[in-house]
């Protein structure tokens, strides 16, 4: 289970302008904000981004400014693969270390979707148990209970964080990721495809229609 929320895209207008620095070209930028507050792109400013994608990395580096923020919600076996891209990304999470023990454990808490009935059948007991490890640290306060609460915690376990990252950050995702095993990282691509211009700027980095 994956899911994104709170999506923000920040920082349009400044990294196009900056793509016109080169060839002091601002006068051609035909972009302006809309009655919404969005920055829209005009056609030639599109037109620019999509042949310095197509253009290659050397030539994209105003992607690098293009920043999106959002909520993810995931399992801690995914946040572990998401943990491989450390350049240009910035991630606050909840916390498992100060706040596992605030709510009850329930099985929502956790992505177990795709177990087996007789696998889902043995988790539930596990999560029941855990539950009573929790109560029990609540009421003691014992480091022990503590321990083997952080240390039985599966790692099917759904973590919110806040993830700010760029657009050159999101296209190597994309591609290194859109044919996945983990169907997470399937939700994650499809939601990066909804993000303003990304089908065709990822599309002109690939060489494909998205």
């Amino acid at each position: 289970m994956l899911k994104v929320q709170r999506v923000s895209v920040m920082n349009l207008e400044n990294a196009m302008r900056g793509a016109r620095n080169p060839m002091n070209s601002w006068a051609r930028s035909d972009s302006a904000y809309g009655p919404d507050g969005q920055y829209v792109l005009g056609e030639n400013d599109l037109s620019l981004a999509v042949r310095l994608c197509a253009a290659g990395s050397d030539h994209r580096k105003f992607l690098r400014q293009i920043m999106a923020s959002m909520d993810i919600t995931a399992p801690l076996y995914w946040w572990k693969e998401f943990d491989t891209y450390k350049v240009g990304t910035v991630a606050n999470s909840t916390s498992t270390m100060h706040k596992l023990h605030a709510k009850p454990l329930e099985p929502a808490d956790f992505s177990i979707d795709r177990l087996t009935p007789a696998s889902l059948e043995e988790f539930q007991r596990y999560v029941a148990y855990l539950e009573t490890v929790r109560q029990r640290f609540v009421e003691k306060q014992d480091r022990a209970d503590w321990y083997d609460l952080i240390q039985l915690l599966p790692s099917s376990y759904n973590q919110m964080r806040t993830v700010t990252l760029n657009y050159e950050v999101l296209v190597n995702i994309y591609y290194a990721r859109r044919n996945h095993k983990l169907d997470e990282w399937h939700v994650l691509c499809d939601e990066i495809l909804r993000l303003p211009y990304a089908r065709p700027l990822l599309g002109a980095v690939g060489g494909e229609t998205l």
